[in-house]
Order: C-alpha cells, then sequence, then structure tokens
C-alpha cells in the first residue's frame, strides 16, 4: 500500500528543465465540459423539446472581440439529442442571461416579455413627462401622495409594536395569576354544590317518622309494598266487620283511623329480610300416605288490628 502513494518522485543528476518544449496553444482552442442547459429550447431541426437543465458534453470556447466590462464572453456548442444537430448559444452580461445563435429556439418565458414591457413603459412615461409638464406635475403628486400612505401605514405599525414593548412581566404575572384565581373559586363553587346536593340526597333517604329514622326503600320494591299494604288493609277491614277485636275498640272508624295514623308516616319501604327468614325452610308439600280422605285444611286465622301493628313496629325496628 505505501508503494502506490508515494510523493517522491526520482530526479535523475543530469535534468534540464530548460530542455522541456513548452506547449503553445492558440487563442481561439475549444475546451470540452460538462454542462446543464440553461434555459429549456426546441431544436429546428427534428423539433426535439430540450429542458432546463439537460446535461451535455459540450465544447467552450471565447467569443473573440466580445468583452463586457472586462469580462469575457463565451459560446458553447452542443448537439440534439435526436438528431444531433449542433446548436450554439453564447452568455449576455448585459441582460444576465444567455443568448442562442443558431440551431435552435428558445422557448417562451413569460417573466422575460414582462421585464421587457416593463422597461419599455419606464421610457414611454420619461418620454412623456419630458413633453408634458402637466402629466409630470400629475405623476409626482399621485407619487407624493402614496408615499404619504405607506408613511401612515408605517407609523400605524411602529405605534402597534411599541404598545405591545411596553406590556412589563409584572403585569402579564399578575394576569397569569388573577386567571388562576378565577379557576380556583370556580372549582370551589362546584365542590360547593355538589355537597349541597349529596347533604339534599341523604335528607331524603333517610328521614324521621314519629320519631323513629325510616330508611327509604328502593323504587323497584315500591309496588310490592304499597300492594301488601292493600292487602292487610283489606283483611283488616274484613275481619273488623265480622267480629270485634279483643284489646281494640269495635268501632271500625276508629280501626280504620288508628291503622291511617300508624301507616301514615312511612313511605314505600321494604321490610329487611333477616337470616331466619332465610333458613326457615319451606313446607313438606308432600302429604303422609292414608287410606281415608285427608281431613280439608282450616281456614287461616283472620288477621287482627294489633298484630298488623306490632308487625310494622318490628319492621320500624329493623330498620
Amino acid at each position: 500500500m505505501a508503494e502506490r502513494k508515494v510523493l517522491n518522485k526520482y530526479i535523475p543528476p543530469d535534468f534540464d528543465p530548460e530542455k522541456i518544449p513548452r506547449l503553445r496553444l492558440g487563442k481561439n482552442r475549444q475546451i470540452k465540459v460538462r454542462l446543464m442547459a440553461p434555459f429549456s429550447m426546441r431544436c429546428e431541426t427534428c423539433g426535439q423539446w430540450i429542458g432546463k437543465g439537460t446535461k451535455f458534453n459540450a465544447r467552450k470556447e471565447a467569443v473573440e472581440g466580445a468583452k463586457f466590462h472586462s469580462m469575457q464572453e463565451f459560446r458553447f456548442y452542443i448537439r440534439c439529442q435526436r438528431c444531433a444537430a449542433e446548436i450554439t448559444y453564447r452568455t449576455d452580461y448585459e441582460n444576465l442571461n444567455y443568448e442562442v445563435e443558431k440551431g435552435a429556439q428558445r422557448n417562451f418565458e413569460p417573466w422575460r416579455e414582462e421585464k421587457a414591457i416593463n422597461e419599455e413603459l419606464r421610457r414611454t412615461k420619461e418620454e412623456e413627462e419630458e413633453n408634458n409638464p402637466i402629466k409630470a406635475l400629475e405623476n409626482r403628486t399621485e407619487q407624493s401622495r402614496r408615499e404619504m400612505e405607506d408613511l401612515d401605514a408605517l407609523d400605524e405599525l411602529q405605534m402597534l409594536n411599541a404598545r405591545a414593548e411596553r406590556v412589563l412581566a409584572g403585569d402579564v404575572l399578575d394576569a397569569i395569576a388573577a386567571g388562576k384565581r378565577t379557576e380556583e373559586a370556580k372549582e370551589r363553587e362546584a365542590r360547593e354544590a355538589e355537597d349541597q346536593e349529596d347533604d339534599r340526597i341523604a335528607r331524603m333517604a333517610f328521614s324521621r317518622v314519629n320519631g323513629r329514622r325510616v330508611k327509604r326503600a328502593r323504587e323497584e320494591d315500591a309496588d310490592e309494598r304499597e300492594r301488601e299494604i292493600k292487602q292487610a288493609a283489606t283483611a283488616v277491614s274484613a275481619a273488623g266487620s265480622r267480629r270485634p277485636i279483643s284489646g281494640v275498640s269495635s268501632n271500625s272508624n276508629g280501626s280504620t283511623s288508628a291503622l291511617s295514623r300508624a301507616l301514615g308516616g312511612i313511605k314505600s319501604t321494604k321490610p329487611k329480610r333477616n337470616d331466619q327468614d332465610l333458613r326457615r325452610e319451606p313446607p313438606s308439600l308432600e302429604q303422609p300416605p292414608s287410606n281415608s280422605e285427608a281431613p280439608p285444611p282450616s281456614p287461616p286465622p283472620p288477621a287482627t288490628l294489633a298484630g298488623m301493628l306490632g308487625a310494622y313496629a318490628s319492621d320500624n325496628d329493623s330498620d
């Protein structure tokens, strides 16, 4: 590897550099270069479109006697990709562009035409002002009016920028703190409203009837409880119509009023089921085998008002 990168070369002792013949180059010699097309063009021979930026192997030469402010102009030779026809163009320093000499036609470029049109309008305006002083005065007045409008717009922008710069850091911090305090107050009010709603729901769920705290039943048990109360009231009225109840006045109006007073303050409640009711086994449905017919079952004893009131009292105690 070291042999390939040797920088020192052997120079014999009898070497004389003056004996080496010098290469004399002509002034109009051509140099081979690799370039890209600076503009889009169309070949005049075959009509092939050549886009801007297409790469070519070209020949470059200096144009004799063509200089612009001591800058030498150059000519380039390329060939068409389709028909190999020669295309020539040169530099144009005065217009900061290129100029096609032969072999192709440059495509239309609107920005080049716009620049030429603007230049033509400027020359026409100058000639018109020279020949017509009134027109020159009108043009100067219009130009002054536009300058005043531009200055007013600039002053307004500067005033807005100065107003924005006068905002102090303390004011910004105070505004941020005020916003935080407002958010905290809103959160505190929301919490207080939630607490009040919870208290209201708790007061509705737990109320007192005749000095005792009664828990309200669930909505799905309300219909069942009302049905039980109606059945109990029907049984009490039926028993009172048949015979008087021991220990209670035989007046039916008194029994009904006592039952209404006992049940008046109770909302639709359902008694809780205790463990004894859960452990209670259902009665056996099997009948003992017997050759003789079993006697008919005895009718259930009639419900009494005292028993119903005792049942409701026990339900309230359990709640």
